[in-house]
């Protein structure tokens, strides 16, 4: 039977806005329904127990490592722990760049989200203009044509941090967590560190329930878990999901981020998937896998405000280019683990990039292009966008598609071995054989077997064997294709 879980919740906003005053005064305020004299502990994450009526539960889970970067961190190690995020708006300041990028990163993550305007307590505080400036980053809030809850709160005075909290428990409900206790394990973790204890590693589960003693496997690593500690520091002997605890049994530092699980992840399996990423280059780009909406995602820093507007309003004209996040300022590990998640590539103009950045985008195979002419940028960009467009197009006509596996002669005619991996094909199709991104030729199937049997169609996942005219030089590795 599947039960309720608390929502997990991470926080987002400008410098200074008052993320770290809000989580600290929600922990501060939550100590007396705990035991007496109880000091939360920093494991990456806390639980609170709100005391809030009328829900299915009354806790709720916050990620102790606000800010976007460490969201977007997890969120390109797969790592999708949070069910809700929080905006957090100053109200006197108003909307800041960090403001802008956390948008970006919400919207990219597609999760529900709550703005909290904060500073109330403050006369220079103005909720409408803020609530009107979010409308530039078409999020409408209640009140202003939209559905996006927007709450008025003191981080330091604690007046409205209440009504968030139901707000959050509200939006959860909706939202229909659930767990179930008896499936599986699975999680991940949110943090680790060493100390006296030894290797100490954060989790958060999503599913089933976890014991002293009991084995957990992350990405190739065994261990079984010696201890569970909650964020009070007091010993556990089960955990179930989303309440944060720390875990003691790795011999070794695991990747923040991981996926923790019942059973084994093969590292044959994470070899492959390394391989199968895109090499830097537009070519190789060009040649994955792309999101169904074929546009050319960018994530844009420049080095001024004008140079920023003219970029953006120029291309915004091309409808088959999407602009993720556009900002001012200098590139960062969040702009880089935000391209990787949407696919997009990070353009700087006029935009320095440290060595740690580069060797950043390099490991995560996302591509950096620079440019200090901005004509430069317009022809390149739109050159891609367009070539993506045709890309589409071309798939549209593409009836099926199929991989060579083998090459054969069986009584002198040549025959090759090939799996469909898009759509199918059908005898007597015409076949255009691609090496790369080459076309090698043009050609007939004459004749269609699977397993030595005559047949006049192969399908997606079927493997079959081919003979065609002309019989093309094809090579292991090649690609055929059915064209409409």
């Amino acid at each position: 039977m599947n039960l309720p879980r608390p929502p997990v919740v991470t926080i987002l906003g400008h410098v200074d806005h008052g993320k770290t005053t809000l989580l600290d005064y929600i922990r501060k305020s939550t100590i007396a329904t705990k035991e007496h004299g109880g000091i939360t502990q920093k494991i990456g994450g806390y639980e609170v127990k709100t005391g809030i009526k009328g829900y299915l539960t009354d806790k709720i889970t916050f990620i102790d490592t606000p800010g976007h970067e460490a969201f977007s961190f997890l969120r390109a190690r797969g790592a999708n722990v949070a069910d809700i995020a929080i905006l957090i708006i100053d109200g006197k300041d108003g909307i800041m760049p960090q403001t802008a990028e956390s948008i970006s990163h919400i919207k990219n993550a597609k999760i529900p989200f709550i703005v909290a305007i904060n500073k109330v307590d403050l006369v220079e505080t103005n909720i409408d203009k803020v609530k009107n400036g979010l409308l530039k980053y078409e999020i409408m809030v209640e009140g202003k044509g939209g559905k996006v809850l927007a709450m008025p709160i003191s981080a330091k005075t604690g007046k409205g941090v209440n009504e968030l909290l139901e707000a959050i428990l509200l939006l959860s409900s909706d939202l229909n967590l659930e767990y179930d206790p008896q499936a599986p394990i699975s999680g991940y973790i949110i943090e680790t560190k060493k100390d006296r204890r030894g290797i100490v590693t954060s989790i958060i589960l999503r599913n089933g329930g976890l014991k002293i003693s009991q084995d957990i496997f992350t990405n190739d690593m065994k261990i079984r878990v010696k201890a569970i500690i909650d964020d009070y520091g007091r010993p556990l002997k089960q955990v179930f999901p989303s309440t944060p605890v720390e875990i003691l049994g790795f011999n070794e530092l695991p990747q923040t981020g991981s996926l923790i699980s019942a059973v084994s992840t093969s590292k044959e399996q994470e070899i492959k998937q390394e391989t199968s990423k895109p090499h830097l280059d537009m070519a190789s780009f060009l040649a994955t896998n792309q999101p169904k909406e074929k546009k050319l995602s960018l994530v844009i820093k420049t080095d001024s405000q004008g140079s920023l507007e003219a970029i953006t309003n120029s291309l915004a004209k091309n409808t088959n280019i999407n602009i993720i996040l556009s900002a001012v300022g200098s590139i960062h590990k969040s702009d880089i683990f935000l391209a990787k998640v949407s696919k997009a590539i990070v353009i700087g103009f006029n935009s320095a990039i440290d060595p740690d950045i580069k060797e950043l985008a390099k490991q995560e195979k996302v591509i950096i292009k620079t440019y200090n002419i901005i004509y430069d940028l317009f022809d390149e960009l739109n050159e891609v966008s367009d070539l993506m467009k045709e890309k589409e197009e071309k798939e549209k006509n593409l009836k099926g598609q199929a991989k060579i596996l083998a090459n054969f002669i069986i009584e002198g005619e040549k025959v090759v071995g090939i799996k469909v991996t898009k759509g199918k094909i059908n005898l007597g199709d015409e076949l255009k054989v691609f090496r790369g991104n080459s076309l090698l030729g043009e050609t007939k199937l004459v004749s269609l077997q699977i397993r030595a049997k005559k047949a006049n169609e192969v399908k997606k996942d079927q493997e079959a064997g081919m003979v065609l005219s002309p019989p093309l030089d094809i090579r292991v590795g090649d690609v055929v294709k059915s064209i409409l």
